[in-house]
Formats: structure tokens, sequence, C-alpha cells
């Protein structure tokens, strides 16, 4: 089971931090917001089926850069389920630990740098442990909130204070679809997924491989991967964090992709990576050279523990919710030793486990608690927040929708900013599936739509229509209702809203049966999005170079 997720081409404008200050909920939503794309008029993404069972299920071709779904700002009041006292407890709590127990750190040059910070390195032990007020100091250089650029401008995210943003799933070891069942990762599926996050707006950024192509040897694979998605989407990307000749290949892929100098992209951070600790309370290696490699060129960097209580973390959440602040912490304040202001993301991973087999077990009571939780701390610090949309359903069922829909409701409600994993979750993380990409496609246009704010203007409230139709009369024929009919309402994707004869005449359609369909008319109507002939030569030139060198070193 990973947390895992990939980097983005991207760039980041950084807001500085305000004065290393705790901010309160109303002063965090006073940061800056992306822009409301202009036109909520703008027709769904995708079209309701029209009785008699023949989809309408269309999308414009290519962006044009006016879909509402490209910038997502939520407004809504934030949930909490700790008071401010038990916040507090939970902080110190947490740097009692990192000042107590402390972390093992399984890099020397990271164990160097952190006592050149003041941090307590045991001699001839990987132990170290952190003061709280270093802690502290370095939490106040973490930019509050950023943009992530990808090699298509009208792809920018925001990061932070109230801005939403949807990665697909990422680092899935197999693949799922009804006519192939699962099946091991390959590249032919794995370029399929890409094709399908570039295809719908509400994806952002791809967020990772999709799916492990295990066809391509593990030497030259992120060569394969990475170049794929600059060519396959516009969107921002990650790269894995596995060694530090990979995080070098993929700083150059991004910057080639952006057609930007390594200096313009130092200024303009083009790429991100997720940290994963070793649980409990261990930074492996790879994961600390990542930080170093990405952190010190100003790229971002999302610390993500991965805390299962009752096995990698107390069984209450309570606990879990403690251990992960501590290795969250503890991850953050070493990107800011290695570079102040480097732009960073507290990540929370913490549900609980099935107890009677010790399988994970996603988008319970349990992690709804833990994501607003995790939300109030990444708030209480004033660091962008990373969680997850969850299930461990084993197909697509009413287990599967209704464990996401927990999951969107808490990350929703507990302030999330970048949601990994948003489309094609499936049996806990170690498939993606083709057909869960559409329902999850469908439920996020869902929660964007919710966010939207409700138009009360004059217009809107109505007044007019009413005093045409009057007692007893209906508005299905009202200048009000023909002027907005078509687009009034969101179209979903998948849901079937004939009466039941009519579907039974139509065989019964399920909701796996749209979403089947559904994928496949996406991939036959892809668009390659444009690049850059001297770009796509540059990328193809760097990569054959580096096949030719033997990627990187493997022991297989």
């Amino acid at each position: 089971m990973v947390a895992h997720g990939q980097p983005q081409i991207c760039n980041i404008s950084v807001v500085s931090k305000r004065d290393g200050n705790i901010m309160s909920d109303n002063e965090f939503s006073a940061l800056p917001q992306a822009d409301q794309m202009a036109d909520q008029t703008d027709a769904p993404v995708e079209r309701r089926r029209r009785a008699g069972g023949r989809g309408a299920d269309r999308t414009a071709r290519r962006s044009t850069g006016h879909s509402k779904y490209l910038n997502l700002v939520n407004t809504m009041t934030k949930s909490t389920v700790l008071s401010e006292d038990a916040l507090e407890a939970v902080h110190n709590a947490s740097l009692t630990i990192l000042e107590e127990i402390g972390m093992d750190v399984i890099l020397p040059e990271a164990r160097q740098r952190m006592k050149a910070a003041g941090a307590d390195v045991a001699a001839g032990t990987d132990r170290v442990r952190f003061d709280r007020g270093l802690i502290m100091e370095m939490m106040t250089s973490v930019p509050p909130a950023f943009t992530l650029h990808a090699r298509n401008p009208i792809r920018n995210v925001q990061i932070g204070g109230n801005n939403l943003v949807f990665a697909q799933i990422a680092s899935a070891p197999f693949v799922s679809d009804r006519e192939g069942g699962r099946r091991a990762g390959n590249q032919e599926d794995f370029r399929k997924l890409v094709k399908l996050a570039q295809s719908y707006d509400i994806i952002h950024t791809t967020g990772g491989y999709p799916v492990e192509p295990i066809d391509i040897h593990a030497s030259v694979r992120h060569l394969d991967c990475l170049s794929d998605m600059v060519k396959l989407t516009d969107k921002a990307f990650h790269c894995y964090s596995l060694g530090q000749q990979r995080n070098i290949d993929a700083l150059e892929i991004a910057r080639i992709g952006r057609g930007i100098s390594a200096e313009q992209m130092e200024q303009e951070p083009s790429l991100f990576t997720i940290i994963n600790t070793s649980s409990p309370l261990r930074l492996d290696g790879p994961m600390l050279q990542g930080i170093i490699e990405m952190s010190s060129r100003n790229q971002v960097v999302v610390v993500t523990p991965f805390t299962l209580a009752g096995a990698m973390a107390p069984v209450t959440i309570a606990g879990a919710v403690v251990q992960q602040n501590a290795e969250a912490l503890a991850g953050i304040a070493f990107t800011q030793m290695v570079r102040k202001g480097a732009p960073v993301m507290y990540g929370g991973f913490t549900s609980n486990v099935d107890m009677k087999t010790g399988a994970p077990a996603f988008g319970t009571p349990e992690y709804m608690k833990a994501v607003i939780a995790g939300g109030q701390l990444a708030r209480k610090y004033n660091i962008p927040y990373r969680t997850s949309n969850t299930n461990a359903s084993n197909t697509l069922d009413a287990q599967a929708a209704y464990e996401s829909g927990f999951s969107l409701w808490a990350l929703t409600q507990g302030g999330g900013n970048f949601i990994m994993h948003s489309a094609g979750w499936s049996e806990g993380g170690l498939t993606a599936s083709f057909e869960k990409f559409i329902l999850d496609v469908d439920m996020l246009q869902m929660v964007a739509e919710f966010l939207t704010p409700l138009d009360v203007s004059e217009d809107a409230l109505g007044l007019d229509a009413v005093r045409d139709v009057g007692p007893g009369g209906h508005y299905f024929g009202t200048a009000h209702t023909l002027a907005r009919y078509e687009t009034a309402f969101y179209s979903p994707i998948l849901s079937d809203w004939r009466n039941f004869e009519t579907w039974t005449e139509a065989g019964r359609p399920t909701t796996y049966d749209h979403a089947n369909r559904v994928f496949k008319e996406k991939l036959n109507d892809y668009d390659k999005p444009p690049l850059d002939l001297a770009i796509e030569e540059e990328l193809d030139d760097f990569v054959a170079r580096r096949k030719r060198e033997g990627g990187v070193a493997t022991d297989f």
C-alpha cells in the first residue's frame, strides 16, 4: 500500500509567509484565491443521457480556457473535530515526540544538515531529536500559498488558501477494466490513463504514474513515463523520489517540457514530489535525498506520513494523528533547513485497519475524522494541505461510491487543497480502475458544482417568473426557464434518470455499464495537446542519451 503521488511539470510563484505567525481560519481564508472562471453558465463537461439510453456524453474536444472546472475555490466554512484546546494538545504532543523520542534519519547528509540547523543528532546512530522551538522556527518560512504552473498556462493551479486541486490516482501496481479484468501495470494502460486525465478539466494534475508500467525496465522507466507526461498532457506532473539520479532526470525533463532555463525554473518551480515517511518515526534515504534535490532547487515537496491506526501508529485516531503530525513537521522542517521558503505541503494519510485481518480501511468515519483534524493542523501552521480520495472496494459497487463519497465529504469540509488519488483509486490503491476513474470524475464535478457560490442576483431570484406564473401554474414554458434550461442544473455523466420501463427496455444498464462505455468513448475522442516541435526533439534527444547511458542503476 502506498500513499504516493507524482510530480508534475509546473511553475510556482510563492506567496511569502506572514511574519511567521500562526493564523486563524478567518485570516487563512483571506489568502489570495484562484479567480473563478468567468462564465458560470458554461455547459458541463458531460451531458446526461436522454431517454432511450443513447448517451450524450460529450466534451469539448479541447479546453478553451473557459471551463468552470479549471480553478476551484472552496469558500465553505470548514468543519472541525478538534476544539482549540484539543488542537493545541495534539500540537504539543507531536512536539514532545520530536523532542523526547525523535526520528530515525537514514541519510548521513540529512543528519549533518539537521545538526547544522540545531537538531540533536545522537552520535553513532540514526536518531535525531528536534527542539520544539527549532521546529516552529522552520515553519515560519514555509510559503502559505503558491502557483503550480503547467506547460500550458491555462493549466496553472493555485495551491493553498481555499483553493482545491484534484490529481488522478498514482502508483497502483495493477489496472483493471471489465473486459481485461485485473492485470499487472503496463505501458499501454499507463498511457490510456494519462490520456483520460488530460481529457477532463476537473483533473488538474496527473499526480504520478497512474499505474506502474512494469513492462518497462526500472532503470529507464522514469524516462519513458515522464516523457509521456510531457507529450500526452499539458498539465503539471510529479516525479518519484527513488534516488538522486531519478530526481535529476525528472528536473531536466520538466525544464525541457516547459521550454525554460534552469534559472527560470528555479524561480518558477515546475515539478512536485511526494515524500512518504516510513512510519513509525522514520525518514528513509531516498525520501531525504528527494527533499534535498527538490527543495534545494525550489521545487515542490509534499510530506505525507502513512499512519494506519493500529498498525504503524497508535490504535486511537487521536494518537495516530499526533504521530502523523510529528512526522510531517519533521519532514517539512527539513525542507526549510535545505532552503528557506521552499514550497512544501502538509500531507495527511491517516486511516484505520480492519483489526480482524490487518487490511487497510478507507473512507471510514475514522478516516473522515483524521482528514478533518489534519486540515485543522495544516491551517494552524498556515501550510497547504494534501489529502486523498480513497476507498477499499475491489470493484465498482456501492462500497466504492459511498467510501469515496465520505472521503470527498471529509476533504472538502476539512479544507483539503491538493487531493491525490482523486480519480481511479480502487482496491485500497492497489488497482487503477478505468470505470472507477469515470465515476470519480462525475463525483468530482458534482463537488465543484456544489462549491459554486449560489447565484442570488435579482434575475436569479426569479420574481418576474413568479409574477408571470402566479398560483397554480407551471414554469416549463416561461421565458425565465427557456433561457436557462440547458445549463440550469448539473448533467451527470453516469446517472440514469429514465423511468423503470424505459430503463428495462434498454437492457437495465448499470453504472458499471455506463462507466465502461464512457471511458472508451473518451479515449476515442482524445486529442493530444500541442507541443512545440523543438521541445519534443530536445526531449527525445535527452531521453535517448540517458538510455544509452543506462538510465539509473538497479539490482536486476
